[in-house]
């Protein structure tokens, strides 16, 4: 999938973690994506929209 098919809803950062929901125009799916620089970690979690920012808010939580 290409970025200009993905649009970001929400983002948030806090020590060297970054969050963003990101919406599928192509699919129509929620995703949301984690980076951690300080880790090198990084994954996405699909966020089904009746939860999307409780995966957006918790996403580790999500990921296990």
């Amino acid at each position: 999938m290409t970025d200009s098919a993905l649009t970001e809803l929400h983002h948030r950062s806090a020590d060297g973690i970054e969050v963003s929901l990101l919406w599928s125009r192509v699919t129509n799916a929620l995703t949301v994506a984690v980076e951690d620089s300080r880790s090198g970690l990084s994954f996405e979690v699909p966020a089904p929209a009746e939860k999307a920012l409780d995966v957006f808010e918790h996403p580790f939580a999500y990921a296990a």
